[in-house]
């Protein structure tokens, strides 16, 4: 894809599936990276080739459990200290995302504190995918290209040529999201207005629109425990959908959500390859972003815009 020998993509421990699927893309290795783990859990970072004056790209999603933002953290400051020109954080999915507010009394903004993080340890851009809240963007006093799956999932879903298709938020928080996905698509939005008795359970539900006879497609950032995207398919399948399926960027999928899945109404569930999947699940279906970020990587390289990735 291009011969500038300038710039090294690197990889944490689990993100290396995806940091080699963008090293294909883009035509060149995977950087020679070592990470040495004591019996006590702790580990070392340390970089296996020369990166002085070059521009770094660490590939890492910041995915539970917390190694993997530690790993990114401790790349960060290693390559800070082997004298990189720029460090560049490749972070498909943005852990600690749903922390970006005081909700409640004496609770903490995770997402703000892991910004600070990145920012002391001293990355110089962040790239990354599908924010859980578009306003993350400016707890960071650094560029942030934020990028939107839409990209791979529209093009998907175009490809299923869907009859009387619906595009659904499974709550009123999603709306934004699920109604550019509509608009784009040109087909009616529907909303789903839910309660929660505590975090990841889901009290009551409620549709807002019209389903009946028709191919409903839920749009949502990320699917963790799958709670509430499975009562959504149910009740839509009873309120008279033909078919129910599922739209995510990002596959958090824990707990009990495999299960769920399987055992609900959705057809299927589409995710990224933001976070690795290993569970088996036949409904789940994951497209790879690693085009899309070899193709921003190139254009931050050469100093082009990206803007015009976005579809919606």
């Amino acid at each position: 894809m291009s011969d500038n020998n300038s710039f090294l993509v690197f990889s944490g421990t689990n993100t290396r599936y995806l940091a080699e699927k963008i090293c294909s893309s883009l035509g060149c290795p995977l950087g020679k990276l070592l990470i040495t783990k004591f019996s006590d859990g702790e580990f070392a970072v340390s970089y296996e080739e020369s990166i002085r004056g070059r521009d770094i790209f660490l590939v890492q999603s910041t995915f539970p459990n917390s190694d993997n933002l530690m790993e990114l953290l401790l790349m960060i400051d290693a390559a800070k200290r082997a004298s990189a020109r720029t460090i560049n954080a490749v972070i498909p999915y943005f852990g600690w995302a749903r922390q970006d507010r005081k909700d409640k009394p004496r609770v903490s903004i995770g997402a703000k504190l892991v910004a600070d993080l990145l920012s002391v340890a001293g990355v110089h851009r962040v790239i990354t995918m599908d924010l859980h809240a578009d306003q993350i963007q400016g707890f960071f006093n650094v560029p942030v290209d934020h990028l939107y799956a839409s990209g791979v999932i529209l093009p998907y879903l175009q490809s299923l040529h869907l009859d009387n298709l619906v595009i659904a938020s499974p709550d009123v928080g999603g709306s934004k999201r699920a109604n550019a996905y509509a608009k784009y698509l040109g087909c009616p939005l529907v909303l789903c207005n839910k309660t929660r008795a505590r975090a990841n359970v889901v009290a009551s539900m409620q549709i807002i629109g019209d389903v009946k006879d028709k191919n409903v497609v839920i749009i949502d950032d990320m699917v963790d425990t799958a709670g509430t995207i499975t009562k959504a398919a149910d009740i839509m399948k009873e309120a008279g959908a033909t078919t129910v399926r599922a739209c995510a960027s990002h596959c958090v999928m824990s707990g009990p959500a495999s299960d769920r899945v399987q055992e609900s109404a959705l057809e299927e569930i589409v995710f990224t390859d933001s976070i690795p999947y290993t569970k088996r699940c036949e409904k789940v279906k994951q497209i790879s972003v690693a085009d899309m970020f070899a193709e921003t990587i190139m254009r931050v390289i050469r100093n082009e815009s990206i803007s015009d990735q976005y579809i919606v």
